[in-house]
């Protein structure tokens, strides 16, 4: 998968997420996640994806093909409603292919909602959870603050 980094390379827990950038549950996830990312406890990988709006797909595409891909994931997400980031129109062939593979595993694993969160428990488990997790499901996919 075509994923950005949100996060320190060597952050102790890695959790993986499709997102659409006009999912408002995923940017609630990403603010939720602030304290655990900043303290260099987790890394958030995005697995960016177009499936909300008609206008999604050319948004991850303008991420995944900007100079600093990560840079222009935090300046999105922090901006929220207020974020200027426009789509592509015309999208290079390198980033499409990166975003049709993206959607395919999506559709692979069944999902058809963002985010799709996933992320090892305390046994060592692969676990998901689809859409915005309720607070006291934090800790358990983000780990202990």
């Amino acid at each position: 998968a075509a994923w950005i980094q949100d996060g320190k390379v060597d952050a102790p827990r890695t959790v993986y997420l499709f997102s659409d950038l006009n999912c408002p549950y995923c940017n609630m996830f990403w603010q939720q996640a602030r304290p655990w990312v900043e303290s260099g406890k987790v890394q958030l990988r995005h697995i960016m994806v177009g499936i909300i709006r008609e206008d999604s797909p050319g948004k991850s595409a303008a991420l995944l093909a900007s100079k600093d891909p990560a840079k222009a994931l935090q300046e999105h997400e922090k901006a929220g409603k207020a974020s200027t980031l426009k789509a592509l129109d015309k999208v290079p062939e390198a980033v499409q292919k990166k975003l049709e593979a993206n959607l395919a595993l999506m559709e692979e694993l069944g999902l058809a909602a963002t985010p799709a969160i996933f992320y090892q428990d305390e046994q060592g488990q692969l676990q998901s959870q689809q859409g915005a997790p309720r607070p006291e499901m934090l800790g358990k996919i983000l780990g202990k603050r």
